[in-house]
């Protein structure tokens, strides 16, 4: 390792979307700064879709607290790995719509999974329960103007609609609303006239002027964050200025997105032909902000890390995790317990990779 790992440096976490494989792949990630006392370092975090549902599961085994290096080594990781490994959000899901009082959900199915989270996995916390420290940042698509929705814990909303305050409103909500990906969940509807809602003048106006407004939708539908942003990166990044918005703090992107395939093999009037031109896009997209984020990095060579779960690892020769990792589908069933294992090793050496190259953190001077 060429460098040495310093203390009392503010983190910032980006945990991308990619449903189960991006939640045990953030987990591997996640050891290894556990391993070397960094969790306490972590100031904030940005999650998408599966990056979203490891936190809250991660704070609820933790009683709604940031959990210290110790306790996630000693109890979140291996709670979570038994967990994962005996339980299904698809499935959970499913189950909810098998109750006639939820069928009025059956095209609005992040409401399915939220329910799932609240009645299966126990998360009957709101967003005012979350802790201070890191500020959390759960990361949505708004249908309605196409910007980023995000959940805070103390406010929810998007900079052109503006904000509220959250209330009591149902962190397993927030959670589904960032895994509500179109097609296999979501969205998930929002009252609007159950909060007031508030926004600025103008840009540069000082916090505390905001003044009162009345949305032109009563109703919002919110998607994936992935839509938008599968990185999770904005809150952390400014992709047009190529700077972090947080002076003084180290970016740490974790990004399980999967990999876009090569090939066209469609026949002419297969639906599919239009599901992989939006994967197109979003690959592109994905890249733009990878690009920015990248030279950055190469200006700022310990201004944080880049970890992707497309990356080979080896040791000699590829290791199987590399090629298990990157092809797993995005999917919320159950795991088996090597397929757990891969996933999270996949993620442990890819970070140790990195480190060990290029480091995570500025070094000790």
């Amino acid at each position: 390792m060429n460098t040495s790992i310093s203390k009392n440096k503010p983190i910032s976490l980006a945990l991308s979307g990619g449903g189960i494989r991006a939640m045990v792949f953030h987990l591997g990630v996640l050891r290894v700064l556990a391993e070397r006392g960094l969790l306490e370092e972590v100031h904030r975090i940005s999650t998408v879709s599966g990056g979203s549902l490891l936190i809250g599961l991660m704070l609820k085994e933790a009683e709604m607290q940031w959990p210290t290096s110790t306790q996630f080594l000693n109890e979140i990781y291996p709670t979570l790995r038994e967990k994962l490994c005996s339980r299904s959000l698809q499935w959970g899901a499913v189950r909810q719509l098998l109750k006639p009082q939820n069928w009025q959900f059956l095209f609005s199915r992040a409401n399915l999974l939220a329910l799932a989270l609240k009645q299966e996995w126990e998360i009957i916390e709101h967003l005012d329960n979350l802790p201070q420290t890191p500020e959390w940042s759960i990361n949505g698509t708004t249908a309605e103007n196409g910007k980023r929705f995000r959940f805070k814990r103390n406010s929810i909303g998007d900079y052109t609609i503006g904000y509220a305050a959250p209330g009591k409103f149902p962190l397993a909500n927030a959670l589904a609303v960032s895994a509500a990906f179109p097609g296999g969940f979501g969205p998930l509807q929002i009252d609007t006239t159950e909060f007031q809602w508030f926004k600025r003048s103008s840009w540069n106006a000082p916090t505390g002027e905001e003044q009162k407004i009345d949305l032109s939708f009563r109703q919002l539908h919110l998607y994936d964050g992935g839509v938008y942003d599968n990185l999770g990166l904005e809150p952390l990044f400014d992709g047009g200025n190529g700077k972090p918005k947080h002076r003084g703090e180290l970016i740490i992107v974790s990004d399980a997105g999967a990999p876009l395939k090569t090939g066209f093999s469609y026949f002419a009037l297969n639906p599919f032909r239009l599901a992989r031109v939006a994967d197109i896009m979003s690959d592109q997209t994905r890249a733009l902000r990878v690009r920015s984020f990248a030279n950055f990095l190469k200006q700022e060579p310990f201004g944080g890390a880049y970890l992707y779960i497309n990356s080979p690892v080896t040791e000699g020769l590829e290791c199987e995790s590399s090629r298990f990792a990157a092809g797993f589908p995005t999917t919320l069933r159950k795991l088996k317990h090597n397929e757990f294992d891969l996933l999270a090793e996949h993620g442990y050496r890819v970070t140790l990779q990195v480190e060990t190259q290029y480091g995570l953190t500025k070094p000790n001077v």
